[in-house]
């Protein structure tokens, strides 16, 4: 996998982040979701490479191979505002001042994140198979609570951890022959680790408690995402049967917003990263304020 990328551990402030990074051009972050590594973009990473990119892909904090501190009482240091301040301090430590987010499930949390906290950094979003943590919870009912009911089942206390590294294989499955052998054998070394599953819970602790906070004071002060935002969701998962056309949502989140379903399963970067990739190039390449291409919109 990503042949020809750099490998390499970076340190920021309270983490280590894993991080693969490779190809030269407009800077391209891409954040995986859960239960996945940076390796599920595996497919798209080289392909966005030969459109013209510079892609970084890390593992989230606590996620794979990167390292965080220990949980917080609080959660807070597992929070996406934590998580994206890590993947900024990342991106200025490669040399990359300003540059576009795309992030899939989890990753889409900490991709809005860094566009709400550190907007004069980043140009372009492209936010995958989610809203804002506060939209699902404000619009919880049965049929959330059966469909997502994971999210407060790792909310709780001690058990989940007892519960998932009882049986990690059991716990987490998934299909060499889809997600690739080498992306496959990394997703199942770090799902078999307990300190990778204690973090991976606490970013859902995290996300019903402080970043719902967070959420909820941005949209209070009517601070909204100003850099364009493209939505896309995947078909063959449930978001668009829970709420209709998520864009509706995320208007009121964004002063600019696009997007589209995509014809896949939840892990689109791995069951469909050819239409991924087709739906990501133009919008990353578009041209911005004065017609310039996007990879001219540099600092």
């Amino acid at each position: 996998m990503f042949e020809g990328f750099t490998v390499t551990d970076v340190p920021v402030d309270g983490a280590v982040i894993h991080v693969r990074h490779g190809g030269a051009g407009r800077p391209v972050l891409l954040l995986h979701g859960h239960p996945r590594t940076g390796s599920t973009w595996h497919a798209v990473a080289p392909a966005l490479v030969r459109a013209g990119f510079s892609v970084v892909v890390p593992d989230l904090r606590g996620y794979g191979r990167s390292r965080g501190p220990a949980p917080a009482a609080d959660h807070s240091a597992h929070s996406k505002r934590a998580v994206a301040g890590d993947m900024a301090q990342l991106m200025t430590r490669l040399g990359h001042d300003r540059f576009s987010v795309v992030g899939h499930d989890r990753g889409s949390y900490v991709g809005l994140r860094l566009a709400l906290d550190h907007e004069t950094r980043v140009d372009r979003v492209v936010l995958m198979d989610c809203l804002p943590i506060s939209e699902h919870l404000d619009r919880a009912d049965a049929r959330f609570a059966t469909a997502w009911w994971h999210w407060f089942f790792f909310a709780q206390p001690e058990i989940p951890e007892r519960v998932i590294t009882a049986d990690p294989d059991s716990w987490y499955t998934g299909d060499p022959a889809v997600m690739g052998q080498e992306n496959y054998a990394e997703w199942r070394s770090a799902v078999r680790d307990p300190d990778v599953v204690r973090a991976m819970l606490e970013d859902y602790r995290a996300g019903m408690t402080i970043d719902r906070e967070h959420e909820e004071a941005d949209r209070a002060r009517g601070h909204r995402v100003s850099a364009p935002l493209l939505v896309l969701w995947s078909l063959r998962d449930d978001l668009a049967q829970l709420y209709g056309d998520p864009l509706t949502i995320w208007r009121s989140w964004a002063t600019e917003v696009e997007g589209r379903g995509i014809d896949s399963g939840h892990h689109v970067a791995e069951e469909a990263p050819e239409d991924l990739v087709a739906a990501l190039v133009p919008f990353l390449q578009r041209r911005g304020a004065g017609g310039r291409r996007a990879d001219a919109d540099r600092d």
